[in-house]
């Protein structure tokens, strides 16, 4: 059994975590926040100790015995600064995405991780997902052809998104970093390595482009403007819409997010998760994203700039 702290408790991820250390069989001994209403925690670890956040680093190093990980869930700004706090006290880290918002980052942790002999896993859970595992297959049988794909990614939020450290590009990465790192992770995983790199909106709700991959032409829409999704989701009430076209062919992979935490961490106590080497090349490329002058909208375009006159 693994000992466990986790800071950032409070956020919507955190559960997911929790849940994922209580599945795998190992115990919470403390978590952090700078919010102190934490009922959560009553659900998978009552006896667990708590420390309001902005007082909690001291204590957690002079008043709890030594964990083997600690799980970060803080916000994205902030994650750097979690992982070398955990690697200098003897923790390995598992860390929320993503893993960090500027290529620069990874340099000093990836130095760190070396100095203190200590490990950093990230989450990519797609990568675990039956159907994108079996899209991966089918795409490295066919190693000579070149896909068309459209990826489309809409999940609405509401006035408070943008009053949060969530709305900040400078805390978050924008849409490209703080909703989408999963999905450009996925697609170079897939599709392989960035040949061109197009971005034809980047605004605080939403952002489109076009990549060109080694193995596929990539069209992709992401937004938090509901009035982005299509018709029979709104009638079937429904506020987020993912959508993986492959050559004309619909992968449907909506179902199944919810347990993946717990398979990842399956797969790190195991040996075998992700790190930050993995997790480099979809940071690099968001980074890009986020600093690319937009072009006219013309050429490869997503449907959706076209169908909604972006």
């Amino acid at each position: 059994m693994k000992k466990f702290g986790l800071i950032g408790a409070a956020g919507y991820i955190a559960e997911r975590h929790m849940k994922a250390i209580k599945e795998t069989g190992n115990k919470l001994l403390w978590a952090a926040d700078q919010f102190d209403v934490m009922g959560r925690m009553d659900s998978y670890f009552p006896e667990a100790e708590f420390y309001l956040h902005e007082n909690a680093t001291q204590n957690l190093i002079t008043e709890t015995e030594p964990v083997d990980f600690i799980s970060i869930c803080s916000p994205n700004y902030i994650h750097a600064s979690h992982i070398r706090f955990a690697l200098k006290n003897s923790s390995d880290v598992i860390c929320e995405k993503p893993l960090v918002i500027y290529p620069n980052e990874l340099v000093e942790l990836k130095r760190v991780e070396q100095e203190t002999g200590k490990k950093v896993f990230t989450v990519l859970q797609l990568r675990y997902h039956p159907e994108i595992l079996a899209l991966k297959r089918q795409i490295e049988n066919k190693s000579d052809k070149v896909y068309d794909v459209d990826l489309t990614y809409i999940t609405s939020r509401g006035k408070w998104y943008f009053k949060s450290w969530k709305g900040d590009i400078e805390k978050s990465g924008g849409v490209a970093t703080n909703i989408g790192i999963h999905f450009f992770d996925m697609l170079l995983w897939i599709f392989g390595k960035v040949r061109k790199n197009v971005v034809h909106i980047y605004e605080p709700h939403k952002a489109a482009g076009f990549l060109e991959l080694e193995k596929a032409n990539v069209r992709w829409f992401m937004s938090l403007d509901c009035d982005d999704l299509p018709q029979n989701t709104k009638e079937k009430g429904l506020r987020t819409y993912r959508s993986i076209n492959v050559s004309g062919e619909e992968i449907e992979f909506s179902g199944g997010f919810t347990d993946l935490h717990t398979v990842t961490y399956q797969n790190i106590l195991s040996g075998n998760g992700f790190g930050i080497d993995d997790a480099r090349e979809s940071i690099v490329l968001t980074d890009k994203i986020r600093n690319t002058t937009s072009v006219e909208i013309k050429g490869e375009v997503h449907p959706l700039l076209i169908r909604h006159n972006l």
